[in-house]
This record gives structure tokens, C-alpha cells and sequence, in this order.
């Protein structure tokens, strides 16, 4: 237990055997014994105002003599609360506070940030009540107030086959990894300038000798653009990350994905027939998107697979596996590292691991790929796609086509 929560304790044990004097002479004799800040350290555990211990500490070392000992102050005696002389005063802080909560367009508050100085000030203006900042904080913690940053909570409309969605999905899921199907998580990564700018997060290094940035963060510094394509093997805690440097794209997403089959998912599954993908509803594998699904045709006749996609529903893409499983470790193991060139990149990308055995390999892929693409819909017509009964927007399955002889 440190000194202050110590002081606390023995504080709110002896406070109500001692008179004024009594409190005082105890504060000063431990704010004496603590030596430098002692004096403050004991004000924030008793509350006591630092006069008050000051002068306690000064009588316990100028030492018992009747002449300096400063009398007791009777009891009720000293400066009245705040509130005590203005009754008036919680009902107006409350109103104030209130008013702007609400979000009322008359609040005066409405469009400020709600300090004490703030507050403080409005109370004067408003009511004619004189009150400091220390006193209104005093007053918002007695209340039951405190200091608090937003939440997101709020998730926006929901579809209403959202929860449907998961079911199924989950269901598929459970399926496949006790079959041993393939089951992968895909998605783009924020896409992040190459060069020597600021990484957000901190990391250990000697004393005064951080990592020298740029000061400005000009994409025409930069030695380009990262684009990180996930596919997440969730069965299997594995994941390939292929990093574009042109356009994140349907055929650049699918082609990531064949990057991971070569290289990862061929030898973890050899003899596999089927693949099954979960996706988010936007971005390159858009679940709206003719171009990711004629691409995923041509995987599927390149490899002889029959490919399963299920899309989580729009606004719902953190609850995606690859996210909170991959991503979030990547971030992690890169803060405060300055992404200066590709290489950097893809070592810091190979190099993340969890407790749990994440396993990740990562590649830069220098192609172009165009944006503009377009699938005719005698194309289309000749995809073999099956729609499941079940919100087959969302849900479908892409069979290889016969081979050409």
C-alpha cells in the first residue's frame, strides 16, 4: 500500500475521535514524517486544505509550548461550504450540466467544452454565483461526476437479418472446421504511406533517443502506399498478407487470396475440394461487386475448387475473424515503428505473433491493377454461380466450370 492510500486509511479511522486541533497537529505530524511533499500528499488523502496541514506540520515542529500552539477552532467554526451560503448553487450547476447533456440549443454549454473553468464562468454570469473551478470540481465528484471520454456504442441502423446472418455463418463455420474445410477471413488492412513519417504508439527505447520523423506527413514524401490484403486461416491461426502498392481492387483481393493458397493453404490442405470465405459486404470483395465474383470464378477453375462466400452484413465488419485475430496484432507489433520502406513493412508484418501461435508470412506485390473494370452480363450469365435461399446477396456458392478440352 502506498504512503497516500495509507495516509487515506488511517484518515477516515481517526477523524471522528479527534476535535479540530486534534486533525490538525495529526496532518502536520505526517506530513512532517513523509519530508519533501509531504504536505501535499497528506491535503489529497485527508482532504484537508494545504493552510491547514501547513500549519499543523509548522506547530508540530516548533514543539509543545502553550504560546505556540494555535487554539482550536470551535466546532462549526471557519469558513462556510459554498453551498452553504448559496443554497442556490447546486440547483444552477445542475441545470447547466443538465441543459448541455441534453443536448439543448440553449444550453450555453451546448457547443463548449464543459470544464470547471467553463462551468465557473457561467455560474458567475448566469446566476451571480461566485464559485472556482476547484470548487465546482469538488462539487461534480460529490455528485457522483466524473471526467469521461466518448464510447462507441452506437452502431447505426441495423439490418434486420444481422443476427440471421451470424447464425448462419457461425453454422457454416462450425461445419467446416470439423471437416477440416478450409475456412479463411479476408479483408483489407488501413492503407498506410511508406516512408519516414510518424507511426502512431510508443515503443522501449534509451533515453532521449526517439526515432527522428518527418515533421509533416506529405503524400508526396512518401516512397508510396501500403495496401495490406489479410486472408486469415481461422482454423488453422494462419494468415498471409499480400502488400499492393498500386490500387486495392476485386482482382488485386483475389489474387491475394491465391497468393495464400499457393503459398499456405495447398499445403495445409492438400487434396482439398472446397474453400469457404468470409468477407465484408464493401471494399474490393464488395458483396455487390461483379468483378470479385467472376475473379472468384477463375480461381475456382485455375485450382478445380468449389469456393463458399459468406458477407457479414453492412456496418458489422469488426466482428469479421481477421480483424480482432490478425490485424489488431499487426498494429500492435508496429507502433512507433516508422514504415520507411516496403521491406520494413512486410518483415514487421512476417515478424507478428501471439501467445496463441499466430503464424503470418507476408509478400509486396509491385503489379499494376486498374481501377474501372467491368464484367459484361453475357459474362455474368456464364459464372456458375449457386445462390443459397438464405439472402443469396450475402450467401453463395462459385462451382469450377467444366474444362475447355
Amino acid at each position: 500500500m502506498d504512503a497516500e492510500k495509507l495516509i487515506a486509511r488511517k484518515w477516515s479511522l481517526l477523524k471522528a475521535t479527534m476535535d479540530e486541533r486534534a486533525r490538525r497537529l495529526w496532518a502536520g505530524t505526517e506530513a512532517e514524517a513523509m519530508g519533501r511533499g509531504g504536505i501535499a500528499a497528506v491535503a489529497r488523502a485527508t482532504g484537508l486544505a494545504i493552510s491547514t496541514v501547513t500549519l499543523g506540520r509548522n506547530e508540530v515542529r516548533r514543539g509543545p509550548s502553550a504560546d505556540n500552539l494555535v487554539k482550536s477552532r470551535r466546532k462549526g467554526g471557519g469558513r462556510r461550504r459554498h453551498e452553504e451560503e448559496h443554497p442556490e448553487l447546486m440547483a444552477a450547476l445542475d441545470e447547466l450540466l443538465e441543459s448541455g447533456t441534453r443536448g439543448d440549443p440553449e444550453s450555453p454549454l451546448r457547443w463548449t467544452s464543459k470544464s470547471t473553468a467553463k462551468l465557473s464562468d457561467e455560474l458567475a454570469e448566469r446566476y451571480g454565483i461566485s464559485a472556482c473551478d476547484k470548487t465546482v470540481a469538488r462539487l461534480l465528484r460529490e455528485r457522483g461526476y466524473s471526467l469521461q471520454a466518448t464510447k462507441k456504442t452506437v452502431e447505426g441502423k441495423q439490418h434486420p437479418d444481422r443476427n440471421a446472418q451470424f447464425e448462419f455463418i457461425n453454422a457454416k463455420a462450425k461445419e467446416c472446421l470439423d471437416a477440416g474445410v478450409p475456412f479463411i477471413s479476408v479483408d483489407t488492412k488501413k492503407k498506410e504511406l511508406v516512408g519516414n513519417f510518424k507511426n502512431a504508439g510508443r515503443e522501449w527505447r534509451p533515453q532521449d533517443e526517439p526515432e527522428r520523423v518527418d515533421v509533416h506527413d506529405f503524400p508526396s514524401d512518401a516512397v508510396g502506399k501500403a495496401i495490406p490484403y489479410g486472408v486469415f486461416d481461422v482454423g488453422d491461426n494462419s494468415a498471409h498478407v499480400t502488400v499492393g502498392t498500386d490500387h486495392d481492387t476485386p482482382v488485386f483481393a483475389v489474387t491475394a487470396i491465391e497468393t495464400w493458397w499457393l503459398r499456405m493453404g495447398s499445403k495445409r490442405y492438400p487434396g482439398a475440394k472446397v474453400l469457404f470465405i468470409t468477407a465484408d459486404a464493401g471494399g474490393s470483395n464488395s458483396s455487390r461487386s461483379h468483378v470479385w465474383k467472376a475473379e472468384l470464378q477463375r480461381f475456382a477453375d485455375k485450382y478445380r475448387l468449389t469456393v463458399h462466400v459468406s458477407h457479414f452484413p453492412p456496418g458489422t465488419s469488426k466482428w469479421n475473424k481477421i480483424e480482432h485475430r490478425l490485424f489488431s496484432f499487426i498494429t500492435m507489433n508496429w507502433r512507433g515503428r516508422p514504415l520507411r520502406t516496403y521491406e520494413t513493412v512486410v518483415n514487421l508484418i512476417g515478424s507478428t505473433t501471439t501467445r496463441a501461435g499466430l503464424v503470418v508470412r507476408a509478400s509486396v506485390d509491385h503489379r499494376p491493377y486498374p481501377t474501372g473494370k467491368r464484367v459484361s452480363k453475357q459474362e455474368m450469365k456464364a459464372l456458375s454461380i449457386e445462390r443459397d435461399a438464405f439472402h443469396g446477396d450475402w450467401n453463395y456458392v462459385i462451382r469450377p466450370r467444366p474444362a475447355a478440352r
